[in-house]
């Protein structure tokens, strides 16, 4: 039986092609998967993100903990309701899952974590919190929207209490405020602006109602896969895992390796990992030819040793070509991979296919990038 969000009924009554994603029943689109991608970078979508795992910590010494718990430093959180994107890490390094971690107050934080991990981040997180008498507490009372677009802040705004419009309007990026019931936050995994709303689940569909009122449509799992790789960011499981740290997957500044006695999960790992070398690294790839980049293609280049592969490839509605993040090994080649690599090779059905290698991200803010 599949898992069910609070907005299952709403979904169905908009006609949403629904699916299994990790064991949860979501919708892949309402009709056009590209017209939704588009009408999150021209106005303003919404995606039902309900499936995400919210999780309150409570007691004090919260921050202790999440020293210890994160690969990112806590400490740059200072102000209430400031975010931090980090990764948590087994003793290996590699990447149980990426999450975003919000101070509400010294002895109380919020983190919210993926959907297809939950249940192994709950056991890790409250397997770690007991030494430091941290309680963990699923919020399974609450749904998540993610609204985004270039139109989407001021959506939202509207539907706040007009006391709290102007907090809202000048909210900084990674930042977040209580409005009454509303947990508004200026994130989002599409490259475009927006908010992230965690609100009681059973006043979600009335939200959605309201914005949709506005104009702002809704939009499924399709568009948010297209949006994300055109921004650059990561699908846990597929850009990255347990069998992957950081410096590997292009999460490099998700790590913060000062001050050096600061003992995190993985630290070791990493620390060695970097005396070593890092044996593979995460570039973008663009296809100038016709095709479809697709996960678990081969990539090769002059010099390398080895041969690297596609992890998260699609064709792009906002460029109109094939874009992809891809690993490959560094063995062969020079420190800086990403400026010595400006051609790679895919096989594409037996056939090597020459590619460029571009920084990501490819679009951001709905402008295509230099280089791409």
């Amino acid at each position: 039986m599949l898992q069910q969000t609070p907005l299952n009924t709403l979904h169905r009554e908009l006609n949403a092609k629904l699916v299994d994603f990790g064991g949860w029943e979501m919708p892949l689109h309402y009709g056009s998967q590209i017209d939704e991608h588009h009408q999150v970078r021209k106005a303003a979508g919404w995606f039902d993100v309900s499936h995400m795992t919210v999780v309150d910590l409570s007691g004090e010494h919260c921050r202790a903990f999440l020293r210890k718990l994160v690969a990112n430093n806590v400490d740059k959180l200072k102000v209430s309701g400031k975010a931090l994107y980090t990764c948590m890490l087994n003793e290996q390094g590699g990447v149980i899952d990426d999450l975003i971690i919000y101070f509400l107050s010294e002895d109380q934080f919020r983190l919210v974590v993926n959907a297809a991990t939950r249940d192994k981040d709950l056991a890790w997180i409250t397997r770690h919190a007991a030494a430091f008498s941290v309680t963990a507490q699923e919020r399974r009372d609450l749904a998540m929207l993610a609204v985004q677009g270039p139109q989407a802040r001021a959506a939202v705004g509207q539907l706040l209490p007009e006391t709290d419009r102007p907090a809202a309007a000048t909210l900084g990026r990674f930042a977040a405020l209580r409005s009454g019931d509303y947990f508004v936050a200026r994130t989002g995994y599409t490259g475009e602006d927006g908010f992230e709303v965690i609100l009681p689940a059973q006043q979600a569909a009335d939200f959605c109602r309201r914005l949709m009122a506005q104009g702002v449509k809704p939009c499924g799992l399709g568009a948010r896969d297209t949006l994300r790789l055109e921004a650059g960011m990561n699908l846990y499981g597929q850009d990255m895992d347990e069998t992957t740290t950081p410096f590997e997957s292009g999460l490099t500044w998700t790590v913060a390796m000062e001050p050096p006695e600061r003992d995190f999960i993985g630290r070791a790992a990493l620390a060695a990992q970097l005396a070593a070398g890092v044996p593979r690294q995460c570039v973008g790839l663009v296809m100038d030819e016709r095709g479809v980049l697709r996960h678990g293609m081969r990539v090769r280049a002059e010099g390398m040793t080895g041969e690297g592969e596609i992890l998260s490839g699609t064709f792009s509605p906002s460029v109109s070509k094939s874009l992809a993040l891809a690993r490959v090994p560094t063995s062969g080649l020079q420190a800086n991979l990403q400026a010595e690599l400006q051609t790679v090779e895919v096989d594409i059905r037996g056939k090597w296919v020459p590619v460029r290698v571009v920084k990501p991200p490819f679009v951001r803010e709905g402008q295509i990038q230099a280089g791409v």
